[in-house]
């Protein structure tokens, strides 16, 4: 595992006997240390395939305080979600080294879709947002997630829930200063504070030809309420850049924390070999290969809490055969939600 994430190769061969091996050999892990992962999963001795392993749904993260105690475990932080329609959030355990390898997960996944170059990186977020009663909203955890690849971080918004306090001058400055250029921001946030925005005059002139590769997340909700295509979000990014300039969508969620699947050039999304997906049938939850349905998502990084193997309320649908963008293994689309299931939130941490 930590030879993969130090070789940085994310979408290499997959080996699925290693990764069943080390499913179950962490399963096994969990069910030694967390008492509450034990009662709910007490006849498991062994998976001999990935559908068999046993799975937590993420609701439960809403109801219990799941913890893994063992030797050389340090917990110290508590990664929670922001409210969803029901007001409970998810609540997942961290510790120092699950944060290391997810950290490095992370890095080695974006590394992958951004390229290695050293440039600024820009946040639609307000600095203030890091001081938020030792909290750190879900814009600003993902935008850390690129501050190995940044020569410098800059926050553009001076009201972290206001599109239209976006420092113009700051970026004006930035542009003048640099010819290349990294930009987080949530989906609507994104859309809302910049390409619908009013851009001023200078602005629009110093963005002329300029380099830049945008990353968002959280989600179409509120751009699928106006209509936006992920098309016509992209083109209104990028009209006026330079032809190199790029626009990565990405979805992740609390309770797969390290693990994020960009949309490639083809429009999947890929697990990275320390991780995969299967597809549930809602019913009667017998695994898909090509249907839609749930999404069931696995990785072997988590050591503080048995949060390796959920089924989310997202919908999806694996697709069969090689990518044409290259990267091995498992593909699939993303389609939506569970009818009636709540509507998620960004995540605080």
């Amino acid at each position: 595992m930590s030879q993969l994430l130090d070789e940085r190769r994310p979408y290499g061969p997959r080996d699925n006997a290693e990764f069943l091996r080390e499913m179950n050999e962490l399963t096994r892990y969990h069910l030694d240390g967390c008492a509450h992962y034990r009662h709910i999963c007490p006849m498991f001795q062994g998976a001999d395939d990935r559908a068999s392993l046993p799975w937590l749904h993420v609701g439960l993260f809403k109801q219990i305080n799941l913890r893994t105690e063992a030797e050389g475990i340090h917990h110290e932080r508590t990664l929670k979600s922001s409210a969803t329609s029901s007001g409970v959030a998810s609540r997942i355990a961290l510790d120092r080294t699950s944060s290391q390898l997810q950290s490095a997960s992370t890095l080695a996944i974006l590394r992958d879709f951004v390229g290695d170059q050293m440039r600024p990186l820009l946040v639609l977020d307000s600095a203030k947002s890091l001081r938020a009663r030792g909290e750190v909203s879900a814009r600003i955890a993902a935008a850390l997630s690129l501050r190995p690849l940044a020569s410098e971080i800059q926050f553009l918004l001076e009201d972290a829930d206001n599109p239209a306090s976006l420092k113009w001058d700051l970026l004006e400055e930035k542009l003048h200063g640099h010819d290349s250029l990294l930009v987080y921001g949530f989906t609507w946030m994104l859309w809302l504070a910049w390409a619908a925005a009013e851009i001023p005059t200078s602005v629009r002139q110093a963005l002329s030809g300029k380099r830049i590769h945008f990353v968002h997340s959280g989600g179409w909700k509120k751009l699928e309420a106006m209509q936006i295509e992920p098309e016509h979000f992209n083109d209104t990014l990028t009209s006026t850049l330079h032809a190199e300039s790029a626009v990565t969508d990405f979805y992740g969620l609390v309770e797969q924390v390290g693990i994020i699947f960009p949309l490639c050039a083809s429009g999947y999304r890929h697990p990275p070999v320390w991780a995969d997906v299967l597809v549930r049938d809602p019913w009667t939850l017998a695994p898909l290969t090509s249907e839609p349905g749930q999404l069931q998502l696995m990785n072997t990084l988590p050591r503080g809490a048995p949060y390796h193997n959920v089924l989310t309320e997202d919908l999806g649908r694996l697709v069969p055969g090689e990518c044409a963008c290259g990267r091995s293994g498992t593909r699939f689309e993303l389609i939506g939600r569970v009818p009636k299931a709540e509507i998620r939130g960004c995540a605080n941490v």
